[in-house]
């Protein structure tokens, strides 16, 4: 491992400091606070927050399995931002359409107009994978207006009844 070899570099003074930042918790929940799983309103089967996704080989595969996901709807709560990119991370109310409802956390890189443009309250297109349901949604930029209409007449007319 990368810090434990920086870690005897420097004497062992930094094998505290990576076996803190390496425990069960990850690292974003001990950096950020604000990223944690309780901060962001999801339960333990959120994976967390990964600190740099271009990174993570896991992180890269969830995101292709999520944009070829299922496509839900998605109420803006609240975000984060992570870096200045600006990347954030969005917290949404889901609501599918087979009727489950969760929370969920998207990760996602903003321009500043798009930024600017993000409201609490406001609906987006997401996509989720069913078989996994831990809490990851994408926005699904690319969905067709006209299937993004007929999920959002099946859950208006699902509600009425």
């Amino acid at each position: 491992m990368i810090g434990k070899t920086i870690g005897k570099m420097f004497g062992g003074k930094l094998d505290k400091l990576f076996d803190s930042v390496n425990n069960d918790k990850g690292v974003m929940e001990q950096l950020r606070p604000d990223l944690s799983r309780d901060s962001l309103g999801v339960g333990p089967d959120f994976p967390g927050v990964t600190p740099n996704p271009v990174m993570s080989s896991d992180a890269r595969a969830r995101n292709a399995e999520l944009r070829a996901g299922t496509l839900a709807l998605g109420v803006l709560v609240d975000w984060r931002e992570v870096n200045s990119n600006p990347r954030l991370v969005l917290m949404l109310d889901v609501e599918t359409a087979d009727g489950l409802s969760f929370r969920g956390i998207a990760d996602e890189a903003f321009t500043i107009t798009g930024l600017t443009r993000l409201a609490p309250g406001q609906t987006m297109p997401v996509r989720y994978r069913p078989a996994v349901m831990d809490h990851y949604v994408a926005l699904a930029r690319d969905a067709d207006p006209a299937e993004v209409q007929l999920l959002t007449d099946r859950i208006a007319s699902r509600k009425r009844a």
